[in-house]
C-alpha cells in the first residue's frame, strides 16, 4: 500500500537522492528520456537536507521504499542550485492575477519524480495532493519549470491542475515553460 507524507528521516532523504540518480538524462536511454521524461538537477544530501529543514519534502513509500517524491524549495534556497536563479528572476518578474509573482507567497516544487514501476499509477496526483494539503495554508501558489522537451512531465502538470504562465529560453538554448498551481482553488 502507497502512502504519502513528509520526508522526515536521513534513510527517506538518500530514497529521494537515489530515485533520482536513476532518473537524470545521462543515466536514462534517449528513448526513455523523450517517452518518460526526466530530472534536471542533481542534488546532494547536505543541500536536500537543508531544504528540508522549513518545510519537508513530499514523499509516497510503500513501506520505507521511496517510490516518489515532490520537493519543497522556498526563494531562500534561490543561489544554492545556480541553474535555478534565471527561473526565480523570471518568476519575480511575471503579472499574474493582477500583481507581481515576486509578491505573492509561493514556493517552487523543486523536482518531482515517480519511481518507473508506478508510473501511471496515480503517484504523481498523489503527491501534488499532499503537497496541496499541507502546503496551502502558508502559500497561495506552487511553481515549478520544466524543460518544453520534456513532454510527459508536462502533460502530467497540466492533468492535476497546472497552468502554463511564461515560456522562455536560456542561453543555452534550452525551452523552459513555468507553470503555476493555485493552491486556494477546490
Amino acid at each position: 500500500m502507497i502512502t504519502y507524507g513528509i520526508s522526515n528521516t536521513e534513510d527517506e532523504l538518500k530514497g529521494i537522492l537515489d530515485l533520482q540518480q536513476f532518473n537524470l538524462p545521462q543515466n536514462i536511454s534517449s528513448e526513455e528520456l523523450e517517452s518518460q521524461g526526466f530530472v534536471t538537477v542533481k542534488h546532494d544530501l547536505d543541500l536536500l537536507t537543508k531544504m528540508n529543514y522549513s518545510y519537508q519534502h513530499i514523499i509516497a513509500k510503500e513501506g520505507e521504499n521511496v517510490l516518489g517524491y515532490a520537493l519543497v524549495m522556498l526563494r531562500k534556497w534561490k543561489d544554492d542550485i545556480p541553474v535555478l536563479v534565471e527561473m526565480f528572476d523570471q518568476i519575480d518578474s511575471i503579472d499574474f492575477d493582477g500583481r507581481k509573482l515576486g509578491a505573492a507567497k509561493y514556493f517552487i516544487m523543486g523536482q518531482v519524480c515517480v519511481a518507473k514501476s508506478q508510473r501511471g499509477q496515480g503517484v504523481f496526483a498523489g503527491l501534488y495532493t499532499e503537497m496541496k494539503k499541507r502546503m496551502h495554508t502558508d502559500f497561495d501558489y506552487v511553481i515549478t519549470e520544466i524543460a518544453s522537451r520534456n513532454y510527459r512531465s508536462l502533460r502530467a502538470h497540466e492533468k492535476v491542475g497546472f497552468e502554463v504562465i511564461k515560456t522562455y529560453q536560456i542561453g543555452d538554448g534550452e525551452e523552459w515553460v513555468l507553470v503555476l498551481m493555485d493552491l486556494k482553488k477546490k
